[in-house]
């Protein structure tokens, strides 16, 4: 009989979808395109540091080096907003 427990959710699932909240987030403020936009991209930018984490742990290297080049662009929008 399958266990009616509900298991707590590991570090690593935590940080997956923090990331996954985070960046939602993110593509919602920066699409609306109001003042709060600088913030999405701050939102953007914790994303791409849960998910560069999370690959790390998960040897995703793959996402890792997807993460830093977003990372990238997220700081570019940090600077082009606040300038």
């Amino acid at each position: 009989m399958p266990s009616t427990e509900s298991k707590a959710p590991t570090g690593v699932q935590i940080i997956e979808w923090s990331g996954s909240v985070m960046g939602l987030l993110g593509s919602y403020l920066v699409a609306a395109n109001i003042s709060a936009t600088a913030y999405g991209f701050a939102a953007f930018l914790l994303s791409n540091l849960l998910f560069i984490v999370y690959g790390v742990k998960q040897k995703a290297w793959g996402i890792v080096t997807m993460q830093i080049g977003f990372t990238g662009s997220s700081i570019m929008g940090i600077i082009r907003w606040a300038s």
